[in-house]
């Protein structure tokens, strides 16, 4: 059974029946009274590190409460008051620079979050979880390479550590080094260490395994849907809205888009050309794709619209195409897609993956499509492209795709919102 924190000091033990009146009326949420209590210690016994601590945690209820952000500035100031007070117990300090940490990061406050976590790493060098706290700061803050010195130190120092295993796993599989990255993603997840059941390991570990080739990957695919990670072991998305209907293959009729489908399907050939001018005239607007998602090969997009955002310097490239999608806002509106074109040259293999959000559904219009040597496998199912015809998948299940063609390869990418989401969610889901 973990000890109880030692919070008082010598002196705080001399006026605890006063400290436990205030701390009782704050446990029985009676918050705006626990805070006067507090604040009148604090005022008597300035330098009582508990009174503070009283004062600091009151304030972090009441804003709470008030859902106030300027109270939660307050309580993040008053924790940091308790840690510059002489004769703190160190529990105490512990548990105050914590939450503070915790509620700057809260805020977004990420760089401050970042400090604090330091002067903790720096009082209790022997406890790696405040270093494992530290590593992710710097991840919030993107910066891996000195979240991976922290994770290096943290194992070794604790070489059975979960948390640092996950998270060194994570960080060396950023880096594209994916033979390395998967002991330390396994090992950590059989650990079964607090803070390592997360589907991000799940579905990284997964993703290395398949990209050296390993059949493993469908067991922790597995093991992550029964952790309640993943819709199912093909639909491995991670931010979703629960409920909505679920399949790889959709038919126009399903999606109820059809005057789209028709449009883009009716209008193929100029949609083409002016692809194809572009590819011609403007090659540098197409962009290699940068997600680390090929094997090998070359695979190249042009961007109309992104996060429900119109590229206008785009659309002067491609303006009847543009003109003609501004009529359905269900896919210019999409934040949580893109409309482009994608062209892919032979030679090219695009890994098994899965997009980001069961929010959208994906619309590719063959526009240049080779006799042979294309296709797309989404879950189960081999499809392949036609010239003037729309395929609809829902790209949140695993998919892959195969240029083995004597010539290039284009389509067009319209995203749609999935049908079942309600205007409200249109509007609020946040972009992707």
């Amino acid at each position: 059974k973990k000890k109880k924190p030692k919070l008082l000091n010598k002196f705080d033990k001399t006026i605890k029946a006063e400290l436990d009146a205030a701390e009782k009326l704050r446990k029985k949420g009676k918050v705006e009274e626990a805070l006067r209590a507090f604040e009148a210690l604090v005022n008597q016994y300035p330098q009582s590190p508990r009174a503070r601590y009283g004062k600091a945690q009151s304030e972090d209820d009441l804003a709470e409460k008030m859902r106030s952000n300027e109270m939660l500035q307050q309580a993040i100031n008053t924790y940091d008051e308790v840690a510059s007070l002489p004769n703190v117990p160190s529990d105490l300090m512990k548990l105050s620079l914590k939450r503070e940490a915790d509620r700057q990061q809260f805020l977004g406050r990420m760089r401050g979050s970042l400090v604090t976590l330091q002067k903790l790493v720096q009082l209790f060098p022997s406890d790696t979880s405040f270093k494992n706290d530290l590593g992710v700061g710097y991840l919030l803050m993107g910066d891996n390479s000195n979240a991976k010195k922290v994770y290096e130190e943290v194992l070794s120092l604790a070489p059975n550590d979960g948390f640092a295993k996950v998270h060194y796993g994570f960080i060396l599989k950023a880096e594209n080094k994916i033979a390395e990255s998967i002991p330390y993603l396994k090992e950590g997840l059989e650990s079964g260490d607090p803070g390592t059941d997360d589907g991000r390991f799940y579905f990284h570990l997964g993703d290395a395994l398949q990209r050296i080739g390993d059949k493993e990957a469908y067991k922790w695919y597995e093991l992550g849907y029964q952790r309640g990670h993943f819709a199912s072991v093909w639909q491995r998305s991670l931010y979703n809205v629960k409920g909505l209907k679920a399949q790889p293959w959709w038919t126009a009729k399903e999606t109820g888009y059809t005057e789209l489908v028709k449009s883009l399907e009716k209008n193929w050939k100029l949609i083409r050309d002016e692809g194809l001018a572009v590819m011609d005239k403007k090659r540098s607007l197409f962009l290699p794709e940068d997600e680390n998602l090929r094997e090998k090969g070359d695979w190249s997009q042009f961007t109309l619209w992104q996060q429900g955002r119109k590229n206008e310097n785009s659309c002067k490239g491609a303006p009847k195409t543009c003109a003609l999608l501004e009529r359905f806002p269900e896919a210019t509106g999409c934040r949580r897609g893109q409309i482009k074109y994608s062209v892919m040259h032979p030679g090219t293999h695009v890994w098994p993956h899965t997009g980001p959000t069961n929010c959208r559904l994906r619309m590719h219009l063959g526009l240049v499509i080779p006799k042979e040597g294309c296709r797309i496998r989404c879950a189960q199912e081999n499809r392949t492209w036609e010239e003037g015809k729309v395929l609809i998948f829902d790209d949140s299940f695993e998919h892959e795709v195969w240029q083995d063609a004597e010539s290039y390869r284009l389509i067009f990418i319209v995203d749609v919102w999935h049908p079942e989401l309600t205007a409200q969610q249109r509007r609020t889901l946040p972009a992707i």
